[in-house]
């Protein structure tokens, strides 16, 4: 691995990585347990930089959250700042990123859940991966993507089949997209460990480069609503623009817990919020609506989640409407599959 020994990418995360913390906690969330569970994040993560003031922990126009923020900086000197409103996780990491480019000293920036799910002793091996990268391909742009092990064990069975049904959409329409545009995708440092990656993960490492061009840019919402592109895509708006940027796509193995303590994304509308996942980077990629649906089709059929009638199925069912009338498509045929296996 030239150029990334341990001794060096040790040395690069203390000094020249920065971390962003989007932050916040929900009525629904056990304030006490929500406290604990970031402050034990931030405290992890303050213990691999030297510098506190590298980890930058953006609110979400959130009051709970923009409270336990503040105690924390006092107690560790990471950096906060705090968005008026309550737009999504998108915005609270873009928020963040911004910040902590200002500061020229960092080289590389991560964008981490506030659930204690990304292990901060794991951020010197991103650091490695990413550095590795740069000197093989001589390039700066590069994107590291904490692969899971398991998708269903720390989200439960429903969330890990949609999450895997939103990859391999995703996966179909970077390739429609490297096609037309005459551009390769580039998966070599991608796809060892699985046949499709993990787009979705929360866990990413950009180089400065990438940071700069991902989340100093023009935003592109393809035309649909705040929720869609801030709150409910928001991990492949991140994966889509590092890739159209120019960024070598890289993924990592991670840790994850069994399961989550804490969690935004557990409690929204997960018909609504696999749609848009789907959705946004299809129209973001320039996907026609009859791609898309065979795409849809192709992959519900494979889920176990499917299967599980009449939830599972009622669930595939509705995003695949969803999907589709953000198309503005409405009459559509029913999904159909195999007689048998």
């Amino acid at each position: 691995m030239s150029g990334a020994s341990y001794e060096q990418a040790n040395a690069v995360t203390r000094t020249q990585t920065g971390v962003v913390i989007p932050l916040f906690i929900s009525d629904t969330m056990d304030p006490a347990l929500a406290v604990g569970v970031i402050r034990d994040n931030v405290y992890a993560f303050c213990d691999v930089v030297t510098d506190a003031a590298h980890v930058c922990l953006s609110v979400d126009g959130n009051a709970r959250g923009e409270e336990a923020a503040h105690q924390l900086s006092a107690e560790f000197g990471v950096q906060v700042i705090c968005q008026s409103e309550n737009r999504g996780k998108l915005s609270a990491a873009t928020a963040g990123m911004r910040h902590l480019l200002q500061d020229d000293e960092l080289r590389y920036l991560a964008v981490v859940d506030q659930d204690g799910d990304h292990f901060a002793n794991e951020l010197v091996t991103f650091t490695r991966t990413c550095r590795h990268v740069e000197h093989a391909s001589g390039d700066d742009r590069v994107m590291v993507l904490g692969r899971r092990v398991s998708r269903h064990h720390p989200m439960g069975f429903g969330r890990g089949e949609l999450e895997e049904l939103a990859d391999r959409v995703l996966l179909d329409a970077l390739h429609y997209h490297a096609s037309i545009s005459g551009h390769p995708l580039r998966l070599e440092y991608a796809t060892v460990q699985d046949e499709f990656p993990d787009f979705h993960s929360g866990f990413k490492l950009f180089t400065r480069a990438t940071a700069d061009a991902v989340f100093s840019g023009t935003e592109h919402k393809a035309g649909l609503d705040d929720d869609c592109y801030y709150r409910h895509a928001v991990e492949a708006v991140m994966t889509v623009e590092s890739i159209l940027s120019g960024a070598q796509f890289v993924q990592q193995s991670r840790t994850t817990i069994n399961e989550q303590p804490i969690s935004v994304f557990g409690s929204l509308d997960r018909a609504q919020l696999t749609a848009d996942m789907i959705l946004w980077p299809c129209m973001r990629l320039d996907v026609p609506a009859n791609f898309v649906d065979q795409w849809l089709r192709n992959h519900i059929p494979r889920l176990l989640l499917h299967t599980l009638v009449p939830d599972g199925r009622e669930m595939m069912q509705a995003i695949h409407r969803l999907v589709m009338h953000g198309y503005g498509a409405t009459d559509l045929a029913a999904l159909q599959a195999p007689p048998f296996v």
